[in-house]
Parts: structure tokens; C-alpha cells; sequence
């Protein structure tokens, strides 16, 4: 049975994985002291770069190992609200989007499928955590399912429990504001066994590993 992870997200001291707001001039609104903090450069593997392997570093490159498909919320892809404007908008990332997989974003809007050359595929559903997940898993050839973000789309999958790993990476500030991970999921900690190991950048890297279900 392929696993339901979470990789790379991004946690300030008090909580907050995300900006209140997301504009196309800001795309991680008041969060983007988080990302200060992040090499995306070695998702696909420290071997892709020239500069040191550091601890981050290979933390960091596990995001893409056996994963065969990705869930995102709408706000990961773009900052357009209520039906989708006919701008054609393809995304964050350009012609080369970084995920080689299919991707399935939730949005209560229609939108036609987007697919690049890359093997990224764009498919838009309204759906529950559980029905995305089958979508997903369907389509995944047998791979992991990575769920992308932002932190409320994290939750969601959270409270209905399907959450099997998280690695969350934990910023030595304080945001005061924003989109909090938490938010009505007191006790879940109980469903995980948690190790942590700080790196010398002074991020704390957390490993959420789902207690077996029996």
C-alpha cells in the first residue's frame, strides 16, 4: 500500500505555515521569511548541485523519492479566487513545474486538465481528502502520494487521518500571523511516533511516523 506523505513544510516557533494572503506579486504573502530558510534547489537530489551536502540538503531531497503523484490546495497554484479567470495561468513554476508526476488540485471551480512535457499534469477536482486520494493513488503506479500544501490542505488530511508521514521543517522565528498547521487538531500527536534533530542552520527537522492502524 503506497504511503500518504508530507515533505518540506515549513513551520514557524508558533505555528504558522503560511501567509494570510497570496497575490501574484507575493505568492507566500507574509510568510516569506519562512523561505528564507529553504534550498529548493536539491528536491530532485544534492547531487543536481555543486555546493556542500549539509544535513537541510539531504533532508531536504527526500521530496520527490517514490512519489508517484501530488495533492495541492488551490492557493499552492495560483492566487486567482472564486471561478477561474480565463488568463491562462499554468502555475508558479513555469514551463518546467517541478513535479514529473500527476498533480490533482483542489478547487470547488472547474478547469481544464494542464499538462507540460515534463510529465507534470495539472488535474483539477472537487473533491474530499479521501475521494483526492483515490484519485491519486489510481494514477500513481504504485508510488507514494506527496501532499504538497499549503498548511490547510495539510490538515485537512490530518483530521481525516490519512496522514502516514510528515517530515515538517521547524524556522527559528516567529510569525505572529498567517495560516496556522494546528488549527483544530489537538491530540493527533497521539497517531505518530516524533523524532526530531536540529541542524546547524538552526532548523529543526520533525519525522511524523504514523503509529500502525491495528
Amino acid at each position: 500500500m503506497s504511503r500518504t506523505r508530507v515533505h518540506n513544510l515549513l513551520v514557524s516557533l508558533d505555528g504558522y505555515a503560511a501567509g494570510e494572503y497570496v497575490t501574484m506579486e507575493e505568492p507566500i504573502g507574509g510568510a516569506a521569511r519562512l523561505f528564507q530558510w529553504f534550498d529548493g534547489r536539491v528536491i530532485h537530489g544534492i547531487d543536481r548541485i555543486a555546493d556542500p551536502v549539509t544535513l537541510d540538503r539531504a533532508l531536504i531531497s527526500m521530496w520527490g523519492q517514490g512519489v508517484g503523484a501530488e495533492i495541492m490546495g488551490r492557493r499552492k497554484f495560483g492566487p486567482q479566487v472564486g471561478e477561474w479567470p480565463d488568463d491562462g495561468w499554468r502555475g508558479w513554476w513555469g514551463d518546467e513545474p517541478p513535479f514529473r508526476t500527476p498533480v490533482f488540485v483542489l478547487s470547488h471551480h472547474p478547469h481544464p486538465t494542464i499538462a507540460f512535457p515534463n510529465g507534470t499534469v495539472f488535474h483539477f477536482v472537487d473533491a474530499t481528502p479521501h475521494e483526492a486520494l483515490r484519485l491519486a493513488r489510481e494514477v500513481a503506479n504504485g508510488g507514494d502520494v506527496r501532499i504538497g500544501g499549503g498548511p490547510s490542505t495539510v490538515r485537512q488530511f490530518l483530521r481525516a487521518d490519512l496522514i502516514d508521514f510528515m517530515h515538517l521543517m521547524v524556522v527559528p522565528i516567529t510569525l505572529g500571523r498567517g495560516i496556522s498547521l494546528w488549527d483544530g487538531t489537538g491530540g493527533i500527536d497521539d497517531r505518530f511516533t516524533i523524532e526530531t534533530t536540529t541542524s546547524p542552520s538552526g532548523v529543526t527537522h520533525q519525522f511524523w511516523n504514523r503509529k500502525s492502524r491495528a
